[in-house]
């Protein structure tokens, strides 16, 4: 994933100072995958920014009374105006939770629309959420019935992200204006799949990093849908927290590989046709510019297993050195890996059928999707084994060149699958950001 960036140390004002509505906080810089500005961050000040900058300060100056005022806060507390400020706008081209970098905690949530609610029911609703959106990312109180769980943070890189399913479109009696796109994924040889937890006519991602934050939100997404829509299935995840390592650097899954390395980058010239749904000259329907198709799939690591093998023996799984990303072929983590190398007896140093070498695009007919998971760890089951994996998350323009072009290959013969199992899916069609005035899925349900 894109690097995020390790935040300068900064001084929280003063509970005295002045408070200028649309004044930024002194040399506030963006958090999210190291984006400018422009892509992920907003200067300005929220009513729940302001009293949680107040808060850390008070923290501060507790301190110096003694133990008293040491026991009332976290230790090694980071001041709000660092991680907790950085904020990433709602309204945009495409919708927040695609571009920016990994956050700290995620919630992915499906909903089915209740017996009796159509396309009008469907539009209310995307209405409130889509505004419940745009101030909880403000920093903003949610605006009915705010649960105050999230009072003293700020924005802390917020996202919320929302996606139409299959069933979706016949509910709503918006069969014609379905993408081919959607079609349902097909069947792979290494499925174990709960459809109860799997698909669903509406699917929402939140992401955080603060997790207080990211609760915050699900609760006041959950308590908008009301009487239009039931929860179908909910999952949690994490990644590390930024900030948390000497300097940025890929992330870890459970299995303690780097994660992400080949994702492909915005500076790409051909990144945004092969992620997004372009304006103009496309299979799919004009509603979906600038939009992105999500494949979910929740994937269990059989982390006892894993965990008995060498560290060699892993690497020979992922075709990659466990320590630091590179490549068994040799050099760095960016290194281009050299598929044809062979050790002194003639065996090729990548395994024939090592992860990495599998899921190459250029093993793959130039297949790319954007990886943007959170790990998850669910308890021990009664035999004592850990319910933890993946919850995978990743965009792409089209998911049958996508997702789909690689789980084909990956089915045929992956040495990771051993270790693996995919236990709930999900496709949704994730449509451009809304202008502002608008709300997500306008052009759909209004078009």
């Amino acid at each position: 994933m894109s690097d995020q960036s390790i935040p300068e140390a900064r001084t929280p004002e003063t509970p005295d100072a002045p408070k200028t509505p649309g004044k930024a906080l002194k040399g506030e810089t963006a958090l999210n995958g190291g984006l400018p500005k422009s892509a992920g961050g907003k200067e300005g000040m929220s009513r729940r920014r302001l009293l949680g900058t107040a808060g850390a300060t008070g923290l501060v100056l507790g301190a110096a009374g003694g133990a008293v005022g040491y026991a009332a806060r976290p230790a090694e507390a980071t001041p709000l105006a660092s991680l907790g400020a950085d904020q990433v706008m709602f309204h945009g081209k495409h919708q927040p939770g695609i571009l920016q970098g990994l956050q700290a905690r995620g919630h992915v949530i499906a909903f089915d629309l209740a017996a009796g609610a159509g396309r009008k029911e469907a539009a209310a609703l995307l209405r409130r959420w889509s505004e419940t959106a745009r101030r909880l990312m403000a920093g903003e109180a949610a605006k009915e019935d705010d649960t105050d769980v999230a009072r003293d943070a700020g924005p802390s890189s917020l996202t919320i992200t929302f996606g139409f399913g299959y069933s979706f479109f016949a509910r709503t009696g918006l069969e014609k204006q379905r993408p081919v796109s959607l079609d349902p994924l097909p069947d792979f040889s290494s499925d174990q799949l709960d459809k109860a937890r799997s698909n669903g006519d509406l699917w929402v991602q939140i992401g955080a990093n603060d997790a207080l934050v990211a609760f915050h939100a699900l609760r006041a997404i959950q308590k908008d849908a009301g009487q239009a829509a039931k929860v179908r299935w909910q999952m949690n995840g994490f990644n590390r927290s930024p900030g948390a390592t000497a300097h940025p650097m890929t992330a870890r899954n459970l299995m303690g590989q780097m994660d992400g390395t080949r994702n492909p980058k915005p500076s790409e010239a051909d990144f945004d046709q092969r992620i997004f749904v372009p304006e103009s000259g496309s299979k799919d329907p004009a509603w979906m510019a600038n939009g992105s198709y999500a494949v979910v799939r929740r994937i269990r690591m059989l982390l006892d297993d894993w965990e008995q093998l060498s560290v060699k023996e892993q690497e020979d799984v992922i075709g990659r050195r466990k320590s630091d990303g590179a490549p068994l072929s040799g050099g760095t983590e960016t290194t281009e890996m050299d598929l044809e190398k062979t050790d002194k007896a003639g065996n090729l140093i990548v395994p024939i059928n090592a992860h990495a070498r599998i899921t190459r695009p250029d093993q793959n007919g130039g297949a790319a999707m954007l990886r943007r998971p959170f790990s998850f760890h669910d308890g021990i089951d009664a035999d004592g084994v850990p319910d933890a994996g993946l919850l995978f998350i990743c965009w792409q323009a089209d998911p049958l060149r996508g997702f789909v072009t690689v789980q084909r290959k990956l089915d045929r013969g992956d040495a990771l699958s051993k270790y693996i199992r995919h236990e709930a899916s999900g496709l949704f069609a994730v449509p451009g950001g809304a202008a502002k005035g608008e709300y997500v899925g306008q052009r759909l349900l209004e078009g």
